[in-house]
């Protein structure tokens, strides 16, 4: 009778020990999939039409890099400050750990102002690997960036023929 509760005892600890390291692991997992990093740079600038003196259209590229380790999904990516707008044009771009993908966006700038500020807020709209969608902001450098450097020339222009 002793070595049948021994026996019992030993065995439900081996079970309760193994229940409990794959409770942690599920968990460990979930949490890895509901985590969200990501780092956004805008790399090209083309265009820079527009009907409105002072105000440049421009087609552009954000990349976007997820340093986390579970993939994602960008849905959209929007950014608004003072003289500048910045949208994605509609398309998702999954990226898995330590991929770095482009994601077209359209802006709009208004010489006079759009660099006052340092940064950018971007917000991007991503679908984390347990289908969960979850808003995050970042914020993406103005000044010394690509498309200060890209539109000083077409911005003047644009003031002296105002």
């Amino acid at each position: 009778m002793a070595v049948r509760l021994v026996a019992a005892f030993v065995a439900g600890g081996l079970l309760g020990g193994f229940g409990v390291n794959e409770l942690r692991d599920s968990r460990e997992e979930r949490e890895r999939h509901a985590s969200v990093a990501l780092v956004a740079v805008l790399v090209s600038i083309a265009g820079g039409g527009s009907d409105v003196p002072g105000v440049l259209q421009l087609d552009g590229q954000l990349a976007v890099t997820n340093p986390g380790q579970a993939p994602m999904t960008v849905r959209s990516a929007t950014g608004q400050g003072p003289g500048v707008l910045v949208r994605d044009t509609g398309s998702s771009r999954l990226l898995r750990p330590g991929d770095t993908g482009l994601i077209d966006v359209k802006l709009r700038l208004e010489c006079a102002t759009a660099f006052e500020s340092d940064l950018l807020s971007m917000r991007f709209s991503v679908e984390t690997g347990d289908h969960q969608v979850r808003e995050i902001d970042y914020p993406v450098a103005l000044v010394g960036s690509t498309l200060q450097a890209r539109t000083e020339q077409p911005c003047a222009r644009s003031v002296e023929t105002d």
